[in-house]
């Protein structure tokens, strides 16, 4: 009798017990690492990237998913203005792990912060990113069509998700960080790559379109 070996389908794990708490400093190496894993060495040159060199997540807002002591998910939320709305968040990047994608994470991610930057008082989180993924957690391009971001980016994929409904009606301009770096120490200390001590990355990949995920 002939035996024919047939491929078994890969599947995700499913992660034994996920934990999402506030990032730490020691997360931040571990982070990176993900980051670089998800999304490869183009995302320096997104859009998105502009509004985050140099600077801080709002207070409160960087989570983690950890699975015993690996992490496993990140997540970062940014003080931005959009035009003339003020109280407003940028979200990115999302990342999870490849072996654990499909299993929740991310999504308890996207709860756990949108819930506490609701809780801390924004009024509106934007995003660069697919709507058939983020729609289930209220994002949408109905206010978004007269926002523009600092670069090359897919006009369809910027989404916002109001806690205040109507701050974004009508808004119109640049999205923009509403907080320069407060000095160059903090510029070094916030940008991964100046850490790191290199100093390669250039941003002449800056044409490129965002293609994947809030970056």
């Amino acid at each position: 009798m002939l035996t024919v070996a047939l491929p078994i389908p890969h599947r995700h794990r499913q992660p034994s017990r996920i934990t999402i708490r506030g990032e730490r400093r020691s997360d931040v190496a571990a982070r990176e690492k993900l980051l670089d894993a998800a999304m490869g060495p183009d995302r320096f040159t997104k859009s998105s990237e502009r509004l985050r060199e140099g600077r801080k997540p709002a207070r409160g807002l960087a989570f983690t998913a950890v699975e015993g002591k690996r992490l496993i998910g990140t997540v970062r939320l940014w003080s931005v203005t959009a035009g003339a709305a003020g109280g407003c968040l940028l979200l990115g990047p999302l990342a999870v792990a490849a072996d654990v994608q499909g299993c929740g994470v991310g999504a308890d991610l996207m709860r756990r912060a949108l819930r506490e930057a609701k809780r801390r008082g924004y009024r509106a989180v934007l995003l660069v990113g697919d709507t058939a993924y983020y729609q289930r957690f209220g994002f949408s391009a109905e206010n978004t069509g007269a926002l523009r971001m600092p670069g090359p980016y897919d006009r369809e994929r910027l989404l916002a998700h109001e806690f205040v409904s109507g701050t974004l009606k009508g808004a119109r301009g640049m999205i923009a960080a509403d907080r320069p770096p407060s000095s160059l120490l903090d510029s070094i200390s916030c940008d991964p790559r100046l850490r790191s001590g290199s100093l390669n990355h250039v941003y002449s990949g800056a044409r490129n379109i965002e293609l994947a995920g809030p970056r």
